[in-house]
């Protein structure tokens, strides 16, 4: 070990990993499941229910997000061999963009709901802090960014399950089983 950070990176996934994973995934859909079925958000409104549990889910999204680049950064995992260069490169691209995408939706929803003045609480009783007091300039500087950000993470998510697929169904070369749960990288 070096500095806390492991030297070589693993041939496949582990459990933490794989578990750490598939849990995003499931919150993910409960996020994008809650987004698209609240209301719109139109002027002086307060956020009721659906509004509450998308900002808590959110708030678990981004802890997850922080733990999940945090094992990925000291458990790196290496590029299957097998892989040609452009996929390889691919690879890394989308998984590192997928943590960005998140990332930057979450703070974006949070900063959001912050700048109209919404006092966030996880799961109805612990207040977050506001990470902006209620700003109208800065509502319409940031208007539409949360919207953009969760459009481009979902394109990515997108291009992740069908690179996925591919190579499960087109390729048949393993890559998709380094992520299922309770198998390896064997081919």
């Amino acid at each position: 070990m070096n500095g806390g950070i492991v030297e070589m990176a693993a041939a496949q996934y582990g459990t933490t990993a794989k578990w750490l994973h598939w849990l995003m995934v499931a919150v993910l859909i409960a996020q994008y499941s809650i987004g698209w079925l609240m209301p719109d958000i139109h002027g002086t409104m307060t956020p009721g229910s659906p509004m509450i549990w998308h900002l808590s889910i959110g708030v678990l999204v981004l802890a997850l997000a922080i733990v999940r680049l945090s094992w990925r950064v000291t458990h790196p995992v290496a590029p299957d061999p097998s892989l040609p260069p452009y996929q390889r490169i691919a690879s890394g691209v989308v998984h590192w963009l997928l943590y960005v995408l998140v990332l930057l939706t979450c703070l974006s929803g949070w900063l959001f709901a912050s700048a109209r003045g919404w006092k966030v609480l996880w799961l109805f009783w612990l207040p977050l802090p506001m990470l902006t007091p209620k700003n109208p300039v800065l509502l319409k500087q940031i208007d539409g960014i949360h919207q953009v950000c969760e459009w481009a993470l979902l394109a990515t998510i997108a291009a992740h399950v069908v690179a996925a697929v591919v190579h499960q169904l087109h390729f048949r070369d393993g890559i998709m089983r380094r992520m299922l749960p309770r198998s390896s990288a064997a081919r």
